[in-house]
């Protein structure tokens, strides 16, 4: 009986040896994906920052610039392209709003951001865009891949179009999160105007007439998750300025908007909550599941072994079965 339980205690250590890379390595590629319904917002402010008046041309400062940015995942578009790339892919439809201090427009830059649920590496398809101009990324945007490694990765930059990288500072802990630091420095660059602006008649067509350019740079920080791979806290040291043509005069210039735009408070705590949450399901495919399945084997192993040792103990009579009646000779 004894041999009997080591037997089937050894068969189900080996299956749950077996299990724990399989969770790992298999399951865990295929079953941690971006949902292609997730739909998140976050609000960024900048206090006393500096805006221009497209009256006047002049530079002013503003006690608050508030930008709300949404991103939005269309089913229907992704359902589209994956029949046609072969794989999980989620479509983000982005939107930055600026408003000013008494809620008046600013500006606005939608976007169409198309990549794999799985690596988050940009998929090129038809729809990718920047305020309606079509782009083809290269690098992240966004969104870290699951399980962030400590280095610095392509990051895309969607107001001046262009990839650079983001290069991983260092970790440090936030609101009891360990997190992964990375900075990005995109250099002056020369922008389109934003197509949609808060006076009436003056358009990104009507200002590239006068022959006045925008130009752009800035720092930017992430705190990212290496779980998850989301953020759970971004900053941005923002500054654009528009440059000579008829309107502003040759070799002269006017800042357009300058401010250090960080994460409004409420959805820091929102942001690190839900974070919390999500990354308790990739730890359990890639850490709890795999390391529980092969303790797991190994103590069934131990005890499979015990039970098989305690069967062959020298000294106990070995069992012997019932002997058959001899014939009795004549």
């Amino acid at each position: 009986m004894r041999r009997k339980a080591s037997l089937i205690l050894l068969a189900v250590a080996v299956f749950f040896a077996a299990l724990s890379p399989l969770v790992r390595w298999y399951a865990y590629p295929r079953l941690a994906k971006v949902p292609p319904s997730q739909y998140q917002t976050m609000v960024l402010e900048a206090k006393d920052a500096t805006l221009i008046d497209y009256g006047s041309m002049r530079a002013e400062t503003v006690p608050r610039l508030t930008v709300v940015q949404t991103l939005k995942g269309n089913v229907e578009e992704s359902e589209k392209i994956e029949k046609s790339a072969g794989r999980d892919v989620v479509v983000w439809d982005g939107l930055s709003y600026i408003v000013g201090p008494d809620g008046e427009f600013v500006s606005q830059v939608p976007e169409r951001y198309i990549f794999d649920a799985h690596s988050q590496e940009p998929v090129h398809a038809t729809g990718e865009s920047v305020d309606g101009d079509p782009v083809r990324r290269e690098g992240i945007e966004f969104k870290w891949p699951f399980l962030t490694e400590k280095r610095d990765y392509e990051y895309f930059d969607a107001r001046a179009r262009v990839t650079r990288p983001i290069h991983y500072k260092g970790t440090e802990t936030f609101r009891g999160v360990e997190i992964y630091r990375f900075e990005q420095t995109v250099p002056w660059t020369k922008v389109p105007f934003p197509k949609k602006l808060p006076v009436e008649g003056v358009t990104a067509d009507s200002l590239a007439q006068t022959g006045t350019q925008m130009w752009y740079t800035t720092v930017r920080t992430f705190l990212v998750d290496p779980t998850t791979g989301a953020p759970v806290y971004g900053e941005e040291r923002h500054k654009e300025e528009m440059r000579g043509g008829t309107l502003l005069g040759d070799g002269k210039k006017v800042t357009a908007f300058e401010g250090d735009v960080k994460m409004r408070e409420d959805y820091i705590r929102s942001t690190v909550d839900l974070v919390k949450s999500q990354r308790t399901v990739v730890l359990l495919l890639t850490a709890y599941l795999p390391w529980g399945f092969l303790v797991l084997g190994v103590l069934l192993l131990a005890l499979a072994l015990w039970l098989e040792a305690r069967g062959r103990r020298p000294g106990e009579p070995e069992e012997t079965g019932a002997r058959e009646p001899e014939p009795v000779s004549a």
